[in-house]
């Protein structure tokens, strides 16, 4: 079973993706790795590579290239990126969605971040605009169309045990052929 954890910056992704692969067994990706592992190729520092792709799409298209070639090839992994379930696409089995609001999102960057809340949250809106400018660009994705989600969750309204037992029985009791059939993905223009 492929399962894709998405959702925005301070969502919780990394950690239940991470809670959720050791829970079943599963392998992890996370497109934070594979962005690391681009900037040990290029030689550069995650800063460097982050002020790189502000000019440069290609860093993003091959994160995303990356992203969608692991979903194709991989089974009984845990899949999570900001794109990871449209990247994943239709080899996907379970698409999830992790949201919370944008003030409890900014405390939690702030925190891991050591940073002011405010400054995190001016900072998580601004990012959050670009990358949706950029996917928009890319892909022709509109990042606030949850349609192609199975289960999209408010992370502030549970710790993260509460989360991973939620997503684990609904892992559970997911049956493939009892799935009347999911969202396609359409439109999307995988150009890499």
């Amino acid at each position: 079973m492929l399962i894709t954890v998405s959702g925005p910056a301070g969502s919780g992704k990394s950690t239940l993706a991470a809670n959720l692969a050791d829970a079943l067994g599963y392998d992890h990706v996370s497109g934070g790795d594979i962005f690391r592992s681009l900037a040990d190729e290029r030689d550069v520092s995650l800063v460097e590579l982050n002020q790189q792709a502000e000019d440069d799409d290609q860093i993003d298209r091959d994160l995303d290239r990356r992203l969608r070639s692991i979903a194709s090839e991989e089974d009984d992994l845990v899949l999570e990126s900001r794109l990871a379930g449209w990247m994943a696409g239709e080899y996907a089995d379970l698409k999830l969605w992790l949201d919370a609001p944008t003030d409890v999102r900014a405390t939690r960057i702030a925190d891991r971040e050591h940073k002011s809340t405010a400054e995190a949250r001016e900072e998580t809106q601004a990012r959050a605009r670009s990358e949706a400018l950029r996917y928009e660009e890319y892909y022709n994705i509109d990042i606030e169309d949850r349609s192609i989600y199975d289960l999209s969750v408010d992370t502030a309204r549970w710790d993260a045990d509460s989360l991973l037992d939620l997503v684990v029985t609904a892992v559970e009791v997911y049956h493939p052929d009892g799935d009347e059939g999911t969202t396609p993905i359409t439109d999307v223009e995988y150009d890499f």
